[in-house]
Protein backbone atom coordinates (compact mmCIF):
# COMPACT_ATOMS: atom_id res chain seq x y z
CA UNK A 1 0.00 0.00 0.00
CA UNK A 2 2.86 2.24 0.72
CA UNK A 3 4.13 2.67 -2.52
CA UNK A 4 0.74 3.08 -4.07
CA UNK A 5 0.21 6.02 -1.45
CA UNK A 6 3.83 7.44 -2.39
CA UNK A 7 2.78 7.74 -5.88
CA UNK A 8 -0.47 9.22 -5.78
CA UNK A 9 0.71 11.86 -3.24
CA UNK A 10 3.49 12.49 -5.32
CA UNK A 11 0.63 13.19 -8.91
CA UNK A 12 -1.77 14.97 -6.41
CA UNK A 13 1.23 17.51 -5.98
CA UNK A 14 2.20 17.65 -9.49
CA UNK A 15 -1.58 18.51 -10.41
CA UNK A 16 -1.40 21.38 -7.72
CA UNK A 17 1.42 22.87 -10.05
CA UNK A 18 -0.24 22.19 -12.89
CA UNK A 19 -3.38 23.93 -11.35
CA UNK A 20 -0.75 26.89 -10.64
CA UNK A 21 0.24 26.83 -14.34
CA UNK A 22 -3.02 26.56 -15.86
CA UNK A 23 -3.52 30.10 -14.08
CA UNK A 24 -1.01 31.84 -16.18
CA UNK A 25 -1.62 29.41 -19.75
CA UNK A 26 -3.29 31.33 -22.20
CA UNK A 27 -3.69 29.59 -25.37
CA UNK A 28 -2.72 26.05 -24.03
CA UNK A 29 -4.99 26.14 -21.40
CA UNK A 30 -7.26 23.98 -23.19
CA UNK A 31 -4.30 20.95 -23.41
CA UNK A 32 -3.34 21.49 -19.61
CA UNK A 33 -7.05 21.34 -18.79
CA UNK A 34 -7.53 17.48 -20.36
CA UNK A 35 -4.30 16.96 -18.85
CA UNK A 36 -5.26 17.79 -15.82
CA UNK A 37 -8.41 16.54 -15.47
CA UNK A 38 -6.74 12.86 -17.23
CA UNK A 39 -4.53 13.01 -13.67
CA UNK A 40 -7.11 13.17 -11.35
CA UNK A 41 -9.11 10.46 -13.46
CA UNK A 42 -6.08 8.25 -13.08
CA UNK A 43 -5.78 9.66 -8.81
CA UNK A 44 -9.57 9.08 -8.16
CA UNK A 45 -8.59 5.38 -9.46
CA UNK A 46 -5.65 4.91 -7.39
CA UNK A 47 -7.63 5.89 -4.28
CA UNK A 48 -10.63 3.43 -4.86
CA UNK A 49 -7.41 0.77 -4.91
CA UNK A 50 -5.81 2.90 -2.15
CA UNK A 51 -9.50 2.33 -0.18
CA UNK A 52 -9.25 -1.61 -0.47
CA UNK A 53 -5.65 -2.13 0.46
CA UNK A 54 -6.31 0.63 3.95
CA UNK A 55 -9.23 -1.97 4.67
CA UNK A 56 -6.86 -4.75 4.47
CA UNK A 57 -4.53 -3.04 6.76
CA UNK A 58 -3.51 -5.19 10.07
CA UNK A 59 -5.87 -3.43 12.88
CA UNK A 60 -3.62 -0.62 14.52
CA UNK A 61 -2.57 0.46 11.26
CA UNK A 62 -5.83 0.48 9.69
CA UNK A 63 -7.57 3.70 10.79
CA UNK A 64 -4.12 5.64 10.09
CA UNK A 65 -4.09 4.69 6.86
CA UNK A 66 -7.58 4.83 5.97
CA UNK A 67 -6.93 8.56 7.54
CA UNK A 68 -4.11 9.29 4.99
CA UNK A 69 -6.34 7.88 1.93
CA UNK A 70 -9.59 10.15 3.01
CA UNK A 71 -6.85 13.09 3.31
CA UNK A 72 -5.82 12.40 -0.54
CA UNK A 73 -9.40 12.18 -1.69
CA UNK A 74 -10.10 15.19 -0.18
CA UNK A 75 -7.52 17.17 -1.58
CA UNK A 76 -8.24 15.46 -5.06
CA UNK A 77 -11.88 16.57 -4.38
CA UNK A 78 -10.80 20.35 -3.87
CA UNK A 79 -8.68 20.14 -7.30
CA UNK A 80 -11.59 18.71 -8.69
CA UNK A 81 -13.12 21.63 -7.92
CA UNK A 82 -10.88 24.19 -8.29
CA UNK A 83 -10.69 22.59 -12.05
CA UNK A 84 -14.32 22.95 -12.73
CA UNK A 85 -14.34 26.79 -11.35
CA UNK A 86 -11.60 27.49 -13.56
CA UNK A 87 -13.29 26.64 -16.79
CA UNK A 88 -16.25 27.59 -15.44
CA UNK A 89 -14.33 31.18 -16.04
CA UNK A 90 -12.77 30.14 -18.83
CA UNK A 91 -16.49 29.66 -20.51
CA UNK A 92 -18.00 32.72 -19.17
CA UNK A 93 -15.07 35.03 -20.13
CA UNK A 94 -15.00 33.19 -23.75
CA UNK A 95 -18.84 33.84 -23.82
CA UNK A 96 -18.39 37.53 -23.29
CA UNK A 97 -15.66 37.86 -25.72
CA UNK A 98 -18.32 36.74 -28.34
CA UNK A 99 -20.91 38.77 -26.96
CA UNK A 100 -18.53 41.52 -27.10
CA UNK A 101 -17.51 40.75 -31.19
CA UNK A 102 -20.70 40.76 -32.04
CA UNK A 103 -21.99 43.94 -30.41
CA UNK A 104 -18.89 45.52 -32.39
CA UNK A 105 -19.81 43.97 -35.68
CA UNK A 106 -23.50 45.33 -35.11
CA UNK A 107 -24.50 47.86 -37.73
CA UNK A 108 -26.53 50.53 -36.13
CA UNK A 109 -28.90 52.31 -38.23
CA UNK A 110 -31.63 55.39 -37.62
CA UNK A 111 -33.93 54.11 -40.06
CA UNK A 112 -35.83 51.87 -37.69
CA UNK A 113 -35.91 54.29 -34.84
CA UNK A 114 -36.61 57.29 -37.06
CA UNK A 115 -39.42 55.13 -38.45
CA UNK A 116 -40.59 54.23 -34.92
CA UNK A 117 -40.41 57.68 -33.48
CA UNK A 118 -42.65 58.89 -36.30
CA UNK A 119 -44.98 56.33 -35.48
CA UNK A 120 -45.37 57.47 -32.02
CA UNK A 121 -45.58 60.79 -33.10
CA UNK A 122 -48.67 59.80 -35.41
CA UNK A 123 -49.82 57.96 -32.75
CA UNK A 124 -49.88 61.37 -30.54
CA UNK A 125 -51.82 63.10 -32.66
CA UNK A 126 -48.91 65.60 -34.66
CA UNK A 127 -49.98 66.26 -37.54
CA UNK A 128 -48.10 64.89 -40.84
CA UNK A 129 -47.07 69.19 -41.65
CA UNK A 130 -45.48 68.71 -37.85
CA UNK A 131 -43.98 65.13 -38.85
CA UNK A 132 -42.37 66.61 -42.47
CA UNK A 133 -41.07 69.70 -40.70
CA UNK A 134 -39.06 67.40 -37.95
CA UNK A 135 -37.88 65.27 -40.74
CA UNK A 136 -36.53 68.03 -42.76
CA UNK A 137 -35.03 69.38 -39.56
CA UNK A 138 -33.35 65.79 -38.63
CA UNK A 139 -32.30 65.65 -42.23
CA UNK A 140 -30.70 69.40 -42.11
CA UNK A 141 -28.89 68.82 -39.04
CA UNK A 142 -27.27 66.07 -40.84
CA UNK A 143 -25.71 68.04 -43.39
CA UNK A 144 -24.99 70.75 -40.53
CA UNK A 145 -22.82 68.28 -38.63
CA UNK A 146 -21.47 66.72 -41.85
CA UNK A 147 -20.21 70.24 -42.42
CA UNK A 148 -18.90 71.33 -39.25
CA UNK A 149 -16.63 68.08 -39.04
CA UNK A 150 -15.02 68.53 -41.76
CA UNK A 151 -14.79 72.81 -41.57
CA UNK A 152 -13.26 71.27 -38.19
CA UNK A 153 -10.93 69.17 -39.88
CA UNK A 154 -9.68 71.43 -42.56
CA UNK A 155 -8.74 74.06 -39.58
CA UNK A 156 -6.86 71.65 -37.84
CA UNK A 157 -4.74 70.07 -40.62
CA UNK A 158 -4.93 73.79 -42.20
CA UNK A 159 -3.18 75.15 -38.82
CA UNK A 160 -0.68 72.53 -38.97
CA UNK A 161 0.62 72.93 -42.38
CA UNK A 162 1.10 76.60 -41.55
CA UNK A 163 3.26 76.04 -38.71
CA UNK A 164 5.21 73.02 -40.44
CA UNK A 165 6.13 75.08 -43.08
Amino acid sequence: MEPLYQQTHKQVHEVQSHMGRLETADKQSLHLENEIQASIDQIFSQLERLEILSSKEPPNKRQNAKLRVDQLKYDVQHLQTALRNFQHRRYAREQQERQREELLSRTFTTNGTQKKILDIANMLGLSNTVMRLIEKRAFQDKYFMIGTQGSCQTTHFGGRYARSS
